[in-house]
């Protein structure tokens, strides 16, 4: 057992618990508040993982859904934070607040006291009456009409997303649900992310959080959207934001609420304790990752990437899911951009191209089919395999805003193996990587550091390709679990334990320096290779070549 006291008075010492709603599963992780100590963890799989082939009773979903079943977050809740209390050896009364973050925009329709609308008999069988995961991208005809509307318009909000919003985020997901189920569009009292909906759980109080808000939701000094705007759109989107989404804000650190008698018989926390207000995944992880200073840009690799970074510069960065004003740290404008697919093509690659003899060999050696590929393609010379591909497999998030593109792969001949496929895969995720920070550098917003987060830092292989790409020393984050460290560092600042997230961040957070160093014969070869991704990136991705478009028309025709 982990001995958390107090050595010199033996007295128990605080404990805030961090919990990371992730797109396949919850981990929650109990830290000491003094220093940041991670004392155990639990992880929690939802148990209906993502829906999007078909609903729980069997109603088939058409192409680029994404949903997910509400009740499994609760699981997370009730099965990963009781877990990681016994694991660590904390007594319930040491934990003094929470803190939450989710994957965004992840977003649900509820009734005004927050019953999810999938959960009324009645809509059981009705897709949009679901949770809409980040990666949900069906509502992208919806985006495209927002975006062109507001360029007619010269909307004053759009340049703060780089001239495009995104078909994963709410209003487009909303407009979808209003075009295709207006019942459903009807019922639904709030149009919730499900940070905040599950804040709303443990402390019973509705808290809008500004970083979603202002990433996802359009809320820009101080106001979304006109009505003029939305009805323009279409008439019976006029009233969204009235009627359906304009809520109370709370600034990131704050306290929603405290917690529930309910919530603290799910927990085995105390009832009372603080709630922090809710927050995205990346953007808890930039302080857990002492990136609290301009231009350290933080890249949180999983199943696909989130790349933020907080500026004293103001830029128009194109293609960026946004700038906010303190959106990450107070003072500064907080950037965020992404890609869409990173570790979720990887996995695809394995589950589509890993043959029988492979897995033989993977199994005696004692390795899973990523640790194989991987340890084939670090024998490879930069560019041996021959390949180059586009990291598009779920979309372009930045800098084409873009999710009907898909991947690309060139160089393909009979002599090609799973390993070449494989590490050329790697390279793209890097590719599109540099791509984003040229963007920032570009418009005028200096990237000083790239510090890498998330379950992929363990990959040395991908690690030093992307400093060899970039051409940049990677640090790397100190913790396993980045957002739930970031999370539970908002809870000791919501409950007055630090006077601001800086302060947290200097206290708790961990980074090592510099871990991975650019080798310079190897980025040159790189350089030759990305001016083929780039090549490729305009020719599919500006229009020169509208196949991936018309092939995705074809596609839902068939289907």
């Amino acid at each position: 057992m982990v001995n958390n006291g107090d050595e010199t008075s033996g007295n128990p010492e605080p404990c805030v618990v961090g919990v990371d709603f992730g797109t396949l599963s919850g981990r929650a992780v109990v830290v000491r508040v003094r220093d940041g100590a991670e004392l155990a963890s639990a992880e929690h799989a939802y148990r209906h993982a993502v829906v999007d082939r078909e609903l729980p009773d069997g109603t088939r979903l058409p192409p680029d859904w994404a949903l997910q079943v509400p009740s499994d977050y609760l699981e997370v809740l009730r099965h990963a934070v009781p877990e990681a209390l016994t694991a660590a050896g904390v007594r319930p009364g040491q934990v003094i607040g929470i803190g939450t973050d989710f994957t965004a925009c992840t977003v649900l329709p509820v009734l005004a006291d927050g019953t999810p609308l999938c959960e009324l008999p009645e809509y059981a069988a009705r897709p949009h009456a679901y949770v809409k995961l980040w990666r949900h991208h069906a509502a992208q005809g919806q985006a495209d009409r927002i975006n062109a509307l507001a360029v007619e318009r010269k909307e004053p909000w759009l340049e703060r997303y780089g001239g495009k919003i995104s078909s994963e985020w709410e209003f487009a997901k909303a407009l979808q649900v209003l075009e295709e189920d207006p019942e459903v569009y009807r019922r639904m009292e709030r149009w919730v992310e499900a940070a905040d909906w599950i804040v709303w759980r443990l402390c019973g109080a509705y808290v809008r959080n500004a970083c979603t808000a202002g990433y996802k939701g359009q809320y820009q000094d101080g106001t979304y959207p006109s009505r003029t705007y939305l009805g323009a759109l279409n008439p019976g989107f006029a009233g969204f934001v009235t009627d359906k989404l304009e809520h109370p804000i709370g600034q990131l650190g704050d306290a929603a609420g405290v917690l529930t008698a309910e919530a603290a018989a799910w927990t085995g926390l105390p009832e009372g304790i603080a709630v922090c207000v809710g927050n995205v995944d990346a953007h808890v992880t930039a302080p857990a990752a002492g990136a609290v200073e301009p231009g350290q840009m933080v890249a949180i690799m999983g199943t696909s990437t989130c790349h933020v970074m907080s500026s004293d510069q103001h830029g128009v960065v194109p293609g960026m899911c946004g700038v906010v004003d303190g959106g990450i740290l107070p003072g500064l404008w907080g950037y965020e951009a992404g890609q869409s697919g990173v570790g979720d093509i990887f996995a695809w690659s394995v589950r589509t191209g890993f043959p029988a003899g492979y897995a033989e060999r993977a199994a005696a050696a004692g390795q899973d089919p990523h640790e194989y590929l991987t340890g084939l393609a670090a024998g490879q010379k930069v560019g041996e395999h021959g390949l180059i591909a586009l990291d598009w497999h779920s979309g372009n998030r930045s800098v084409l805003v873009d999710h009907e593109l898909s991947g690309v792969i060139v160089g393909q001949t009979l002599s090609t193996r799973p390993e070449d496929v494989y590490r050329a895969l790697l390279e793209a995720t890097a590719f599109g990587t540099r791509t984003i920070i040229e963007a920032f550098e570009q418009s005028g917003v200096p990237v000083d550091e790239l510090i890498i987060a998330g379950g992929l830092t363990k990959n040395a292989l991908l690690m030093q390709i992307y400093a060899d790409v970039t051409r940049r020393p990677l640090s790397i984050i100190g913790s396993a679990q980045g957002p739930a460290l970031g999370a539970a560092m908002h809870a000791a600042v919501a409950v007055g334990a630090y006077p601001d997230i800086r302060a947290a961040a200097h206290a708790m957070g961990k980074v090592q320096r510099h871990v991975y160093q650019p080798d310079p014969d190897r980025a040159v070869a790189y350089d030759r290779l990305y001016a083929e991704y780039r090549l490729l990136h305009d020719y599919f991705g500006r229009g020169a070549n509208d196949v991936m478009h018309r092939l995705r028309r074809i596609r839902a025709a068939a289907l």
